[in-house]
């Protein structure tokens, strides 16, 4: 039977089409799927709901970050809310097309499993909210110099970190130092210049 450590060589007994073939995307989505139910199940069931304004954050650190419970009816830091069931489409089809798409996304590649592993962990962990709550909790809150940052939760960041890598990774080519200089093209010498250069370094009668 193959181990999951076999699976990380491209090597091992799965082969690169076998059963092993998305495994670094499968430990990706798991890790980040798990992170995110987990905190947000700790969160309710120690941070009373509506946790913002009134009653106050917890500060963890006073004044910079700050533990919330807020139900986010939207997206990301808030956007769209009170579009909760579009947003579940929205978050359907783009596992989906994750899935069928896979190919043209090169999710063979180590980095891309990983990145479109997290993007899709968060996207199902959410999507398991809004299933089970009809709402997001957000419960990490960060204040900067006259600002307060928009609550957010580990399954935006998966979202968001993925996204960027995946943005990164699609450009790399553009990027200074990646692009490779052409070699210098030499023009194959032709046949009558061949004649024409020897008649004319060959001595006269």
């Amino acid at each position: 039977m193959t181990s999951p450590l076999q699976c990380f060589s491209p090597d091992g007994p799965g082969g690169p089409r076998g059963f092993c073939t998305y495994t670094r995307f499968w430990v990706a989505f798991g890790s980040l799927l798990d992170a995110d139910q987990a905190t947000k199940a700790w969160v309710r069931g120690h941070i009373e709901s509506g946790t913002y304004f009134s009653p106050p954050p917890i500060p963890v650190i006073d004044g910079f970050f700050y533990f919330v419970n807020v139900g986010n009816t939207g997206a990301a830091w808030s956007m769209f809310e009170h579009y909760t069931r579009w947003l579940a489409l929205l978050g359907v089809a783009a596992l989906a097309a994750i899935y069928f798409f896979r190919r043209q996304l090169e999710l063979r590649q180590p980095l891309l499993q990983y990145t479109f592993g997290i993007m899709a962990g968060g996207i199902l962990g959410n999507l398991i909210d809004r299933g089970l709550h009809g709402s997001v909790v957000d419960f990490l809150d960060f204040h900067l110099p006259g600002y307060r940052y928009p609550a957010f939760n580990v399954a935006d960041s998966g979202i968001t970190v993925g996204v960027i890598i995946y943005l990164v990774y699609s450009f790399r080519d553009s990027l200074p130092g990646r692009r490779a200089a052409a070699p210098p093209t030499t023009s194959a010498p032709t046949p009558a210049a061949d004649n024409a250069s020897t008649s004319s370094s060959a001595p006269n009668p």
